[in-house]
């Protein structure tokens, strides 16, 4: 429950402990994606200063995380295990559903999502195919994103590019 004090200070109830919030404006890592690299900017934070509680007000969810599965897809680094595991919870499916689709085996999905086995580039774009195809509101992106496969780095050992996302546009970009 937020209520307006002044014309710039809204005070909300922290979920965590019950005691008076700030919200305020800022940039966010939205670890509860299960990605470490998704970044929310200008996004409204409940920011609690009796237990340090911090938690965004996000607006659109379906469409930030749907973003994310294109920002994921659309990357033209190889896919990470935490990558696959977000799209493969963003299509609903559990590990054997995911795997029987890509076919290959239960145990193999887990290691490429734990980062135990790294992802083949075949796979890679079969998952990235399944994701487009499959997930809500991808496949609108699938002839673009599919001409692109061409230039995924497949040799590449970087990090994950950070997706830092507009919490208004939903507009993404990496970092």
């Amino acid at each position: 429950m937020q209520k307006k004090m002044k014309s710039l200070d809204i005070v909300s109830e922290c979920s965590d402990c019950g005691k008076a919030a700030r919200v305020e404006r800022g940039i966010y890592r939205f670890r509860e994606s299960g990605l470490d690299n998704v970044v929310l900017t200008g996004i409204e934070i409940v920011k609690c200063p009796a237990c340090g509680n911090e938690e965004p007000i996000i607006p659109n969810l379906d469409g930030l995380l749907r973003i994310i599965a294109v920002a994921i897809v659309t990357n033209r680094l190889p896919l990470t295990g935490t990558e696959v595991r977000y799209l493969r919870k963003y299509l609903g499916m559990s590990g054997d559903q995911f795997a029987r689709i890509l076919h290959t085996d239960k145990s193999t999905l887990s290691k490429w999502e734990t980062g135990a086995v790294n992802i083949g580039s075949k796979s890679d774009l079969l998952i990235r195919s399944v994701a487009l195809n499959l997930g809500r509101g991808l496949r609108d992106e699938a002839e673009r994103v599919t001409r692109n496969f061409e230039y995924i780095d497949e040799e590449s050992t970087a990090p994950p590019n950070r997706i830092e996302v507009d919490s208004e546009t939903l507009e993404y970009e990496y970092a």
